[in-house]
């Protein structure tokens, strides 16, 4: 129970009017306000995903954000072939033996980061998992950047991109707030090349910022929930991905008419847009993470999207969360420390301080 209290503080904290609407009307698979369609049912989510066409340059939208604040071309706005090669090409970045190589990266960050815990002394995990997901990513991209240089730029530009995502009234000064951080962002990935720099800002901002939302709120629940037993299973990573759910909601727009298969069905029309709730249809606002009897893989692996919008990072996030949790076991920390980010783009902790038991 405290796990599950200490966890929904990063949504209050974090975005509480929309959450707070999430939470109300959680109960119906789908609730249709306006043009807005609030999904929650698992079965209309992955429809919504693979069966009803997608605007994907649609003001509100993932893709729109990334058209608007650095020119397009950045997988999640892109269609056809384009879409398919550079999933392509992230898929192949982001595979076995892509992880295998970035793996000492980060376990080298690690063994350094954690170093404190040995002596007594307590450790925030959040500056730690920035450093850890920007160097990761620098090395990814093959840019030789400062990662805590990266990782901020990268947290910024998605805190901007986000503002265009959840509703509510525009905030003055926004546009140009946004532009300046993305502007920044690719100054540090300028030397990607300009052919690579769509790609690279975007698996920059969607690495670092999953991975910064991810790996705190995974050990605070590790450390609350007293996990450490099962920090060799791979189920662990799996069911704290799945209960934390570090994209919580997919916004979607769509581009022509389709149906959700709910009771009695649900009709989209074009230009509806489709709030995706990953957190409800993973089941994270109610069931808590078992290692011992996880959920279905074809659960879990909602966290991460379906069919051909899966997300393509979903080994490097699992195989670095477990490597974090193998790290913190000996240890078995617990949190001392515990503050909420209330701009960035994902539920976040802004601080969350560790120290061994």
């Amino acid at each position: 129970m405290r796990a599950r209290t200490r966890d929904r503080r990063v949504y209050l904290g974090s975005h509480p009017v929309l959450f707070a609407l999430l939470a109300a009307t959680r109960r119906r698979p789908v609730v249709r306000l306006g043009r807005t369609l609030l999904v929650h049912d698992r079965e209309a989510f992955v429809a919504g995903l693979t069966r009803i066409p997608l605007d994907r340059t649609a003001a509100g939208t993932t893709g729109g954000a990334a058209g608007r604040l650095a020119g397009g071309g950045l997988l999640f706005d892109q269609q056809g072939d384009g879409h398919r090669h550079a999933r392509r090409d992230a898929a192949e970045a982001l595979g076995a033996a892509g992880v295998a190589r970035l793996r000492p990266v980060w376990t080298d960050l690690l063994e350094r980061g954690l170093k404190p815990l040995a002596g007594g002394d307590p450790v925030d995990l959040v500056p730690l998992a920035a450093e850890l997901a920007g160097t990761t990513a620098a090395a990814l991209l093959g840019v030789d950047v400062d990662g805590v240089a990266l990782a901020a730029a990268a947290r910024d530009a998605a805190a901007a991109a986000a503002r265009d995502h959840l509703p509510g009234l525009p905030r003055p000064g926004a546009g140009r707030a946004a532009r300046e951080a993305t502007g920044r962002l690719a100054a540090l990935l300028a030397p990607a090349g300009p052919d690579r720099l769509p790609l690279a800002t975007m698996l920059a901002v969607a690495a670092i910022t999953t991975t910064v939302a991810a790996v705190p709120r995974a050990a605070a629940w590790a450390c609350d929930a007293d996990l450490w037993a099962y920090a060799d299973s791979p189920a662990l990573a799996d069911e704290l991905l799945r209960v934390t759910a570090p994209t919580p909601l997919l916004p979607r727009v769509a581009a022509d008419a389709g149906e959700l298969p709910v009771p009695g069905g649900c009709p989209v029309r074009g230009g509806d847009r489709m709030l995706l709730v990953a957190r409800h249809v993973l089941d994270a606002h109610h069931l808590d993470p078992d290692p011992a009897r996880p959920v279905s893989a074809r659960i879990a692996q909602l966290a991460f999207g379906t069919g051909p919008h899966a997300c393509p990072g979903a080994r490097l996030a699992r195989t670095q969360l477990g490597d974090v949790l193998r790290a913190l076991a000996p240890y078995r920390p617990v949190v001392v420390r515990a503050r909420v980010d209330r701009r960035s783009a994902l539920p976040s902790w802004r601080s969350l301080v560790v120290r061994p038991s």
